[in-house]
């Protein structure tokens, strides 16, 4: 059996962090990410609950904002609970194994920083600059 799901999107609020009774990090935000579309429809896209747990967590949570491209990689998980008014309802989350970090936070964003590395180049390679005339076809 498989379960794998694998995601590539943008957060649409800062993550929320949350500690169990037994002390253990929970972050959790919600991912869009756009659908496949026809060149006649307008751009949709679906809206993911992930949960993160752990070290991780922490780290989504500190460096993770609103807009920001992070990739997901984990397994989807089914949930039943009963609302407010006793009806039973489902809600469908990914469980995070790993989130990546995509782009770079915007400078005195409320999550500026964006890499647990402390390098000069904020964790990326420098920017290689385009020419059409390289391209040899």
């Amino acid at each position: 059996m498989l379960n794998k799901v694998i995601l590539i999107g943008r957060l649409t609020k800062d993550p929320e962090l949350r500690y169990t009774p037994n002390g253990i990090a929970v972050a959790r935000f919600t991912l869009a990410v756009d659908r496949r579309q026809s060149k006649d429809r307008e751009k949709e896209a679906d809206f993911i609950d992930i949960v993160v747990w752990q070290k991780q967590a922490e780290t989504c949570a500190s460096y993770l904002g609103k807009g920001r491209l992070v990739a997901v990689d984990g397994r989807l998980q089914i949930r039943s609970y009963d609302d407010s008014q006793g009806i039973r309802r489902k809600a469908a989350e990914v469980i995070a194994e790993s989130v990546r970090f995509l782009d770079r936070a915007k400078e005195g964003g409320a999550a500026s920083g964006g890499i647990a590395r402390g390098d000069e180049n904020g964790g990326y390679g420098s920017e290689i600059g385009f020419n059409e005339n390289d391209i040899p076809f």
